[in-house]
C-alpha cells in the first residue's frame, strides 16, 4: 500500500491545480489508515485477555507470599537493639535511607515573599512562597491569630482525594487573590469530606498559627497540563529515573514547611503540632515520626497493616501507589512501626469503621501495635486510638476533637 501511495502521489504532479489537491487530499487519508490499521490491531490485543497471567486486580498473584515474608525485623520488640532512643534513631534512619536522596537545601535560607495578604475574623491570612530546596520554592498560606504572640502552631496537612487542582486551599479559604475557579472548587471539595468547615480556618480562629502547603503535584505545584489523576504514577516513575522519589519529597518538605514555622517570630518553637485527613493523616505521623520539632500529631482517617491493605481479602484494595510509596521499607518496618518512631510523644489517631479504604482489622492490628510500643515507654495515655461509626472523612466533630487534643497538649 505504501509504494501505491507514492506512485499515485508522484503520477498527480503537473496536473491542475484543483486535482492536485483533491488527489493529494484523499492519499492523505489513504496514508493515516495505513498508520491506523496495524496500531487499531495492537490496541485491540492489547485489550485481550490471556489465559495466563501474573498480575490480578493491581496486585502480583503471589501478594500472599510476599506478605508472608514481610517480617518487619527493625520493629520495635523485634530488633535486637533494646534501647529505646537508640532503636528510634535507627529505626528514623532506616525510613530516611528508604526516602533516597533528599532535596539540596536552599541557599540562602527559606527566601520568603509575601504575596499576599487580609484581615479575617480574628485574625490575619498570608499567602507566601518559600523555598524549601535549591530546585524550588513552594506556595503556602499562613494564619496568624490577632493579639500578642508567640502562640501555638500546627502544620495542617493536605489530603490526596484524587483530586489535583487545589492543594492548601483544602485546608484553608482560598485568599481574595485567587482565581475563582480556585474558590469554587475549595468550596465542592469542601462539603463532603471536612462538612464544610476549613480545618485550619477553625484552628486559627481558636488561637493557632497555622501553616498549609502545596505538596508536589497538588495545587500550584502541579502539570502545566492541568490536573492528571493517570499521570501520577508516570510522573513518580520518571522522578524515580532522577534517583528521587516524590512521596519522600512530600515529607521532606512537611518536615522543612516546619522549620519555617518553627522560626516565625510570632511562633512558640516548643508548641508545635501537625494534623491532616486521609494523605494529610499519612503526612502527619510521619512527620510526628521524623521531626523532632512536632510535639504532638492528630492523624484522621489513614491507618493500617500492610497484610491487609495489600491483600486479596477485600473486594477493593487500597494500595496507596506512589502517595506512599518508599522503596524497600517495608522489608524493614509497617506502617505502624514507623508512625511509633513517633513514641512518647502525644498523638491522636482517629479511623472510620465506614472507611472503604482501610478495613477494620487493620486498624485494629495497627492500633494495637502502637499501644504496645507506646506501653512499653509508660506512656500509653499519649497515645489516643478512637474507631468512629463515620466514612473516610473528617467531619466537625472530628474537627473539634483535634482541637481538644492540641488543647491538651500544645
Amino acid at each position: 500500500m505504501t509504494s501505491f501511495l507514492r506512485v499515485a502521489r508522484y503520477e498527480v504532479r503537473g496536473t491542475r491545480n484543483d486535482s492536485w489537491f483533491v488527489v493529494r487530499g484523499f492519499v492523505t487519508i489513504l496514508l493515516l489508515f495505513s498508520y491506523l490499521i496495524p496500531h487499531t490491531s495492537y490496541l485491540e490485543a492489547n485489550a485481550q485477555k490471556r489465559a495466563r497471567y501474573e498480575f490480578h486486580r493491581n496486585l502480583p498473584v503471589y501478594a500472599d507470599s510476599l506478605i508472608k515474608d514481610l517480617t518487619y525485623p527493625l520493629a520495635w520488640g523485634k530488633s535486637p537493639i533494646t534501647d529505646f532512643d537508640e532503636w528510634r534513631e535507627a529505626a528514623r534512619q532506616k525510613v530516611l535511607d528508604c526516602m533516597l536522596m533528599p532535596p539540596p537545601p536552599p541557599a540562602d535560607g527559606f527566601d520568603m515573599k509575601l504575596i499576599a495578604d487580609e484581615q479575617r475574623n480574628g485574625y490575619k491570612a498570608r499567602k507566601i512562597e518559600i523555598r524549601l530546596s535549591r530546585y524550588y520554592a513552594v506556595p503556602a498560606y499562613v494564619l496568624i491569630p490577632d493579639g500578642k504572640g508567640p502562640f501555638p502552631a500546627v502544620n495542617v496537612l493536605h489530603d490526596h482525594g484524587g483530586h489535583f487542582f487545589i492543594g492548601k486551599e483544602k485546608m484553608i479559604r482560598p485568599m481574595a487573590c485567587e482565581d475563582s475557579t480556585v474558590v469554587k472548587d475549595a468550596e465542592a471539595w469542601l462539603t463532603p469530606l471536612y462538612e464544610g468547615q476549613y480545618l485550619g480556618d477553625f484552628l486559627a480562629k481558636n488561637g493557632y498559627v497555622v501553616f498549609s502547603a502545596d505538596a508536589p503535584m497538588w495545587g500550584e505545584r502541579g502539570r502545566s497540563e492541568g490536573p492528571d489523576r493517570q499521570k501520577f504514577d508516570m510522573i513518580s516513575g520518571n522522578m524515580m529515573m532522577y534517583g528521587i522519589d516524590l512521596s519522600a519529597y512530600m515529607t521532606y518538605d512537611d518536615i522543612s514547611g516546619t522549620e519555617f514555622l518553627a522560626q516565625m517570630p510570632e511562633v512558640d518553637p516548643q508548641r508545635i503540632g501537625c494534623t491532616g485527613c486521609s494523605m494529610g493523616a499519612y503526612r502527619t505521623w510521619m512527620l510526628a515520626a521524623l521531626s523532632d520539632r512536632i510535639k504532638a500529631g492528630a492523624a484522621i482517617c489513614w491507618m493500617t497493616t500492610t497484610d491487609e491493605q495489600m491483600s486479596f481479602k477485600y473486594k477493593r484494595t487500597e494500595n496507596g501507589g506512589f502517595a506512599n510509596c518508599l522503596p524497600g521499607l517495608r522489608r524493614w518496618l509497617d506502617y505502624p512501626h514507623i508512625a511509633s518512631i513517633a513514641c512518647p510523644k502525644p498523638m491522636l489517631f482517629i479511623n472510620g469503621s465506614q472507611d472503604k479504604l482501610f478495613p477494620v482489622p487493620s486498624i485494629h492490628k495497627a492500633f494495637k501495635t502502637m499501644h504496645d510500643v507506646w506501653s512499653s515507654q509508660g506512656a500509653d495515655d499519649k497515645l489516643e486510638t478512637e474507631l468512629w461509626d463515620i466514612p473516610h472523612s473528617c467531619p466537625l466533630k472530628a474537627q473539634e476533637r483535634i482541637l481538644q487534643f492540641f488543647r491538651k497538649y500544645l
